[in-house]
């Protein structure tokens, strides 16, 4: 009985220290500042970026632990929600504490732990995903357009978790003793798009593969010395998943048919101030009535996966889709450095799609990735949740 009540004092008196924590307003840090602090990783550079990390962190993970414990539609209580909002209690408590960073020493110590951090929160998304489909299972599908509560929380928990990412990363590979060469961190100063496009492109294939036996091809198009300063990891998922809802489409209308398998084109164009890359497959489109729903985390056109993972415990299974989070997640991605991502789909055949603005579009047979070079945009302006 002694045992039970100081359980409970002491997870009383945490979420106290998380609302505290959690009230607090986070700072906003510039890319511009994130490249040229990073450009010179001294020690007395790296113990200043700790300290601020070690306040910094604490703000964003407590917001969004007291945010999982607040969802509507009893969303808070799915066993896969539990989950999530449990790493994060844990990494607040890791944070906090944590003593005070004085020196090199303690600063290398803080970075091993908020590396383990990210390594905790690898399997968000899946999850995240898996307790929303847990709700789905429960709720009537015409129901599903009124969630703008949850639609709007899951864009605010992502864009953060983005956030979260991106400053521990960061901070994590300035200690790359070899880092690669035109890399600031997690920045690559001098990116090639096409490279990448190229490198995500066969990741998709190689799931297509592995799920259906055989997978469409791809072309890319562009110049293979244009380079830009980007977060490759970012620009990859991107194009990983826009590829992978072309190659789907493409497989499965023409797995029982005699024709030739049309290829998926790519396309990458550098502009003055944006990049552009257009994806462009002949899968059949997508209808009228599903372009609004595209961008919803409750909407999906592939069977749903946990009809054969429901068990918490094999749910991290990678699929070729169905949780339907992939482009929801990849327009946060594309705004994030100030690009976007929209839709533009013909529905039964496809055409080229041109749009001269700097965002992304997608759709089932024209998709484009416009990029916006990352110069001037501020973290700040992108994370008020």
């Amino acid at each position: 009985m002694a045992a039970k009540k100081a359980c409970e004092f002491l997870s009383k008196t945490m979420m106290e220290e998380v609302r505290r924590w959690g009230s607090m307003k986070q700072t906003g840090v510039s890319l511009r500042y994130m490249m040229e602090f990073g450009s010179k990783p001294t020690d007395r550079n790296l113990l200043i970026s700790a300290q601020f990390l070690h306040k910094e962190l604490p703000i964003r993970i407590a917001r969004r632990a007291l945010e999982l414990e607040n969802l509507p539609y009893g969303l808070s209580e799915k066993p896969a929600i539990l989950k999530v909002r449990d790493w994060y209690l844990d990494s607040f408590r890791d944070l906090r504490s944590f003593p005070e960073i004085k020196d090199t020493s303690d600063e290398r110590e803080f970075t091993k732990m908020i590396k383990a951090i990210k390594v905790r929160h690898n399997n968000v998304v899946p999850t995240m995903a898996l307790g929303v489909q847990q709700l789905k299972k429960e709720m009537d599908p015409s129901m599903y357009e009124d969630l703008v509560e949850i639609h709007q929380f899951l864009d605010r928990f992502y864009m953060s978790r983005i956030g979260i990412r991106m400053l521990i990363g960061q901070h994590v590979e300035l200690h790359n003793p070899n880092p690669p060469p035109q890399c600031v961190g997690c920045i690559n100063t001098k990116m090639s798009p096409v490279e990448v496009a190229q490198n995500a492109s066969e990741d998709a294939r190689a799931i297509c593969l592995r799920e259906y036996g055989s997978s469409p091809y791809f072309t890319i198009y562009g110049d293979p010395n244009f380079t830009f300063p980007y977060v490759p990891a970012h620009l990859h998922l991107m194009v990983f998943e826009l590829v992978k809802n072309s190659l789907r489409a493409v497989q499965e209308r023409y797995m029982d048919s005699d024709k030739v398998v049309p290829p998926i084109k790519i396309i990458v164009a550098d502009g003055i101030e944006d990049v552009a890359i257009k994806v462009s497959d002949e899968g059949g489109g997508i209808p009228r009535s599903g372009l609004p729903k595209i961008f919803t985390y409750l909407y999906s056109t592939a069977k749903n996966p946990l009809n054969e993972h429901s068990d918490l415990g094999t749910a991290d299974t990678v699929t070729m889709a169905g949780y339907g989070f992939g482009l929801p997640i990849s327009r946060l991605y594309a705004r994030y450095f100030g690009g976007d991502l929209q839709i533009i789909s013909m529905e039964g055949y496809g055409e080229w799609i041109l749009v001269l603005r700097c965002f992304v579009i997608f759709s089932c047979f024209n998709q484009f990735v416009y990029v916006s070079r990352l110069d001037s945009v501020s973290v700040s302006t992108l994370h008020r949740h």
